[in-house]
């Protein structure tokens, strides 16, 4: 299947989802929401990611509409809200930059005020289906003499925008996911900036919490390998070798340790409770764990196992590969685990940094 066409079939059901409203569930009523419980959230996103995560748009529902539903001004909701909701607009993240990865608050792509407007300059990374979005959500320097996390504001930049090149990145799994952006004087409306000027970086900070809150989606893909798992080693006799057996069994309970820690994340935003650490607690064990069961399920395979799904051999179609490859990059996006211990040290547990 091309990437055109897996494209195509993401979109569709990106509007799928929205005709049911699912993309929206958390959201007010008047913005076209069904002002759901974040538990039920996190139990549709783990439910979805179960099937495949088809049309689920990371970035457009689970960041962009969150951050406007609470910092954008009417005219911003009005534009972008129901587009979202619709499944009609794909969204991607620029924030991270070739020198500015954990250290995200020392990035150097400018914004610099022209009349109402701003020109964008800089270059961006490791941004996920960057060359098929539509719109993305980026942060930029605009105040290159202020602290460095002080100086920064938050753009909403339409990707077709004279002046941006994308560039789509081999991943080691085969695919190109992953894009290096440039911005070469692109001309962004000043009222595409989300809430105040140089107020970017504390923006992101609430986002990040939500977005690493969010790695339950781990818990669905891991529970639908785990059931491959279980009924090959039955189909192929392996279930009888006791260390087999136990592996499964500590994959299923560890699986439900994640899920209960994700919905009890969701059970504290739902009564407006702070989550300072909470999030890097299930982007930690989420995406640490998920390393041991794919390597888990790559011992149970067998050699065999290394074949990728193009191979007529390949067991259970080349997915544990798949997923074993990519999960090297999970303790690095989003945060790494050093980064999160960092954050749940000093933030959730009120320790002095080193």
């Amino acid at each position: 299947t091309s990437d055109k066409e897996i494209q195509r079939e993401f979109r569709k059901m990106a509007r799928k989802l929205g005709e049911k409203g699912w993309n929206s569930l958390t959201w007010p009523k008047e913005w076209g929401g069904l002002e759901a419980s974040h538990v039920m959230e996190f139990m549709y996103i783990e439910e979805i990611m179960y099937y495949g995560g088809l049309g689920y748009d990371v970035q457009g529902v689970g960041h962009v509409a969150l951050v406007l539903l609470h910092f954008g001004t009417e005219q911003q909701k009005r534009e972008h809200l129901p587009p979202i909701a619709k499944g009609e607009v794909i969204w991607c993240q620029c924030f991270s930059e070739p020198d500015s990865g954990s250290d995200l608050a020392s990035l150097k792509t400018r914004a610099v005020p022209d009349g109402s407007d701003f020109i964008i300059n800089g270059q961006k990374v490791w941004s996920s289906r960057a060359h098929q979005s539509d719109w993305c959500h980026l942060l930029a320097r605009t105040d290159p003499k202020a602290p460095k996390h002080k100086g920064i504001s938050y753009f909403l930049v339409d990707m077709h925008s004279p002046g941006i090149t994308v560039n789509p990145l081999d991943g080691i799994y085969g695919g190109q996911s992953m894009c290096e952006v440039f911005f070469d004087n692109v001309r962004v409306p000043g009222e595409n900036m989300v809430g105040e000027l140089n107020q970017g970086w504390q923006i992101s900070l609430s986002l990040l919490d939500l977005e690493r809150a969010v790695y339950i989606e781990q818990v669905g893909v891991a529970r639908r390998v785990l059931e491959m798992l279980v009924k090959y080693a039955n189909e192929r006799g392996l279930a009888e070798i006791s260390s087999v057996r136990q592996s499964l069994a500590d994959m299923a309970i560890e699986i439900e340790v994640c899920r209960l820690l994700g919905r009890r994340t969701a059970w504290l935003l739902d009564r407006g409770m702070p989550i300072p650490g909470e999030g890097s607690m299930v982007k930690i064990i989420n995406t640490e764990w998920a390393q041991h069961w794919a390597d888990t399920g790559m011992k149970i395979l067998g050699l065999y196992g290394q074949l990728s799904e193009d191979s007529e051999l390949a067991q259970l179609a080349g997915r544990i590969q798949h997923w074993y490859i990519r999960s090297f990059g999970l303790t690095i996006a989003a945060g790494t685990s050093e980064i999160e211990r960092t954050v749940l040290a000093t933030r959730g547990l009120g320790l002095p940094r080193g």
